[in-house]
């Protein structure tokens, strides 16, 4: 059974050709109210240690990025999807 799949490396070139857009034109869809839109179009609070990217129909957290000297997180758990195009 252990054929049937390949380890997370093999997301590292599809990974690459996908961040190596401009994101804010990618569309997402809220988790919370179903508005879909460009990430240009959320609502950035940015008064904080990171980003936080609110939907601009419910206000609900659609994005979280903080960035430190060595790494970087981005929580996407408010979003349903990320739509990038290529």
């Amino acid at each position: 059974m252990t054929d049937l799949y390949t380890d997370g490396n093999a997301l590292a070139g599809p990974l690459r050709e996908i961040f190596a857009v401009d994101v804010t034109a990618a569309t997402s869809q809220c988790a919370s109210c179903g508005q879909s839109g460009p990430l240009a179009t959320l609502r950035v609070y940015d008064h904080a240690p990171g980003l936080v990217a609110r939907c601009p129909g419910c206000e609900e957290v659609v994005l979280r990025l903080v960035r430190g000297p060595s790494a970087a997180w981005l929580d996407m758990r408010g979003a349903v999807f990320l739509r990038v195009p290529l």
